[in-house]
């Protein structure tokens, strides 16, 4: 090993460490701990067996898996909706409007999102700020029930994932070469032939990227589903959450978090197989 070698593994030396202790070991622990039995008192009976796996495709728990699934898809539908013309439209600006642009949509990030999501409550209640608007102007006369229902979930969703939809969105929609643009204009293409076959394919991978960085999130948001849903709404997020600290049964509740690492990897490898290319998510 040159010196060089030996100096990059000194710098690296952090990440590594880091990445060990604080993602490796916890996920193998967990693993571990999947195959596990549950007793009746909390406690963990160490005997291998596959029970928590089957367990997951019990009627109940696929109906929870069923319902997650719908709010997620849901979810990233919305986020790319509102995402990717607002890409285009940053896009479009000069360079210092759009580091403006970009670093508004970054600022939220610098609260933590539970409370954001608190803050959501004070607008949202049927004494909050947006039903007082609307009765002052006359255009309501009973409160309008933004929260403890599916509609407080998406809007909660949406807001604290919107980022990760248009920063991969608009680092794919920034790449594309003008010029491009200009020669299908030049060859008689309209703005729906020069979306549908200029700008939309080469903008996929970061809708892609930018739909698994909202779906998997949107899934495991729990906090989101007890706050702005009135713990009405069951994501597989509050499963985890209520094995972990109400059933206090932890095997079948790590077996339920294995079984989303998965689901992720099942979804990174059929868009690299497609031909994605996970580095667009670095553009940004």
């Amino acid at each position: 090993m040159n010196k060089n070698s030996k100096s990059k593994y000194i710098y690296l030396s952090p990440v590594i460490i880091y990445a060990i202790v604080l993602i490796l070991f916890p996920i193998i622990y967990i693993l571990f701990l999947s195959f596990q039995t549950s007793d009746n008192y909390g406690g963990i009976i160490y005997s291998l067996t596959l029970n928590n796996y089957l367990k997951i495709f019990d009627i109940v728990y696929l109906r929870v898996l069923y319902k997650s699934a719908c709010i997620a898809i849901i979810t990233t539908f919305i986020c790319i909706l509102i995402a990717y013309p607002f890409s285009i439209f940053i896009s479009e600006k000069k360079a210092n409007t759009q580091k403006i642009l970009i670093t508004l949509v970054m600022i939220p990030f610098l609260t933590n999102s539970l409370i954001r999501t608190y803050g959501w409550i004070v607008l949202l209640r049927k004494e909050g700020v947006f039903n007082s608007v609307l009765r002052s102007l006359n255009l309501i006369d009973n409160p309008i029930s933004f929260m403890y229902n599916n509609l407080g979930v998406f809007i909660g969703l949406v807001y604290t994932l919107l980022p990760f939809m248009i920063l991969p969105v608009y680092s794919s929609v920034s790449k594309i070469d003008k010029k491009v643009l200009e020669a299908a204009e030049d060859l008689g293409a309209n703005s729906y032939q020069k979306f549908m076959k200029v700008i939309l394919p080469q903008t996929l991978p970061g809708i892609f990227n930018g739909s698994l960085m909202v779906f998997i999130p949107a899934i495991g948001m729990f906090f989101i589903a007890d706050l702005l849903g009135g713990g009405k709404i069951m994501l597989i997020g509050n499963l985890i959450k209520n094995q972990f600290l109400v059933s206090r049964n932890w095997p079948f509740g790590a077996a339920i978090s294995i079984f989303l690492i998965v689901i992720t990897f099942i979804l990174v490898k059929f868009y690299k197989k497609s031909g994605g290319n996970m580095d667009d998510l670095g553009g940004f």
